[in-house]
């Protein structure tokens, strides 16, 4: 049993409190496929990152956010395919809303339909891909995160389950707990902890407001 301390936590969305894989998957192929691009190097290349982003280095003669809004409109027609990792929505609603929040490389219309669709709550602070000019591995979105909940850098924990994401926690000097829905453990270099899901996280807060985030073996 391992536990940590912090005054906060951060959520990746997609991957972490989110099983999208297969929505988003099929978005990017259809498009991959469209534009005569190898469908499983695009969508390794997107995992965490904003779809603008990902548009601009494989296909950087698109006009990034049209085809981006493409792309979303393909996922959001896919909600049967999406479901809640298991044991995040006890998580969420064990949390006080002040203490947590979502930094996702989604757009804030995809994220809120996504959590609202899923039945999870839509946290006070929500980073979305139109929050930040610099999406992830950059350490912008994070930042925006633990400043829109007034807290340090430091004094936050992050839960996320791509490489990219986990880089822009570290950047941001965060300490970062991998969630394996995407990835084996040898890909998420520099988290503290992995986990499975959320089955066996407990986390409580203390008289003094620190959270103290249990991992169980």
């Amino acid at each position: 049993m391992k536990t940590l301390e912090c005054a906060a936590i951060l959520f990746d969305m997609d991957g972490t409190l989110i099983d999208s894989t297969v929505a988003v998957a099929g978005a990017w192929r259809k498009w991959a496929l469209q534009r005569g691009l190898n469908p499983e190097i695009v969508i390794d290349g997107g995992h965490g990152r904003r779809t603008v982003e990902t548009i601009r280095e494989f296909a950087p003669d698109m006009d990034a956010e049209k085809e981006a809004r493409r792309i979303e409109s393909v996922e959001a027609m896919s909600i049967d395919s999406v479901t809640v990792v298991p044991g995040a929505a006890e998580v969420l609603r064990n949390l006080a809303p002040e203490k947590w929040g979502v930094v996702t490389s989604a757009t804030r219309s995809m994220a809120i339909a996504r959590l609202r669709d899923t039945g999870l709550i839509v946290p006070r602070v929500l980073v979305s891909a139109d929050d930040v000019i610099n999406g992830k591995p950059h350490p912008e979105p994070y930042l925006k995160g633990a400043a829109d909940l007034g807290f340090a850098p430091e004094q936050c924990v992050v839960f996320e389950d791509a490489p990219a994401g986990i880089l822009s926690a570290r950047a941001a000097g965060m300490q970062v707990i991998g969630v394996l829905t995407t990835y084996p453990p040898e890909v998420l270099q520099g988290v503290s902890e992995v986990i499975e899901d959320f089955r066996k996280v407990r986390i409580e807060q203390n008289n003094n407001g620190i959270l103290q985030i249990t991992l169980k073996n």
